[in-house]
């Protein structure tokens, strides 16, 4: 089992009627503190996911730092509060009242990883009075949407909301916590055994089964498998981007996830022209590693990250 070399406090605050859950390292700090760091998780994932970046970080960039990892809604500890669906702008508006609780009227620095730097980057530029610098681990947003491709999504949505309210859409669980590193490690086999273990206790919790039996359940809705009732508005994006007036800092993995995904009809390279609308923007990438780079390459990841944030 992989051993922390820097524990964290957990906070639950109370968010839009919401019971919203948080990691918190180094809570209490002085007058001189440094500018909170807060970390967006991605998809079907928790805040405790960035525990091997902050090992990482060297103990002069920690000192006087107070570093915020919640869990988004409906993953993790944070609830759904009955939600049937996600709207992405309620992970803005979240954000926003977590920065009240957490830093008051300070400027942060974001870090965000996959869904977590789109949340990021769209934030900058909403509010880009609270927000020092931003580092986005693969947040590459999607491909471009036409209006004519709403009606049809709109039908999917409801469709695929039925079938939730019939449970077919639940996620799967495993017969121990073993299963789900083994789950962990089959996603990303660059994940190591002691770090796949640790991961799967803040990533699941046993349940019992109605015929006695115990399974692990993954920490996330299954409400989140549901397809955006919204189409993606990259022009929304863009007009988002350029008000961004934070640094941005944009690492990727030398490994291209982006192929996987949409098979070329969203690249890379579609991504660094988009990344133009950003006023101060440098990419980074960090080599021998998959989308998720903050497991993969902490200590390389921390390097790019602890001179970047010094910056002004």
């Amino acid at each position: 089992m992989y051993t922390c070399q820097r524990g964290a406090q957990s906070r639950t605050v109370s968010i839009r009627n919401l019971r919203y859950h948080a990691l918190v390292w180094n809570e209490t700090q002085g007058l001189d503190a440094k500018a909170p760091l807060v970390l967006l998780h991605g998809w079907m994932d928790v805040g405790a996911s960035y525990q091997f970046m902050v090992d990482a970080f060297s103990e002069f960039f920690m000192q006087g730092r107070c570093v915020i990892a919640p869990d988004w809604r409906g993953f993790g500890q944070t609830p759904s509060g009955g939600a049937d669906h996600y709207g992405f702008a309620d992970y803005l508006a979240d954000l926003d009242f977590l920065l009240d609780q957490f830093a008051g009227d300070q400027a942060v620095d974001l870090v965000g990883h996959s869904m977590g730097g789109n949340v990021a980057m769209l934030y900058a530029g909403v509010r880009p009075e609270r927000v020092r610098h931003v580092v986005n681990l693969e947040g590459f947003g999607m491909p471009p949407t036409r209006p004519e491709q709403a009606p049809p999504r709109y039908a999917k949505w409801m469709d695929e909301l039925k079938a939730l309210h019939r449970g077919e859409l639940a996620l799967q669980t495993y017969d121990s916590l073993t299963g789900v590193a083994r789950r962990l490690m089959k996603t990303n086999p660059r994940l190591s055994p002691d770090k796949a273990h640790w991961l799967a206790q803040h990533w699941s919790a046993p349940k019992i089964q109605a015929d006695g039996s115990t399974r692990w359940q993954i920490l996330g809705d299954a409400a989140h498998k549901i397809v955006s009732a919204q189409l993606y508005r990259a022009e929304e994006v863009h007009a988002a981007w350029q008000r961004i007036s934070a640094p941005v800092l944009a690492v990727e993995a030398d490994s291209d996830s982006m192929y996987a995904w949409y098979h070329g009809r969203y690249t890379l390279d579609h991504y660094h022209e988009r990344l133009q609308a950003v006023a101060q923007c440098r990419i980074a990438v960090i080599e021998d590693a998959g989308h998720m780079l903050h497991h993969d390459q902490p200590q390389r990841l921390a390097a790019l990250i602890e001179p970047f944030l010094a910056t002004d």
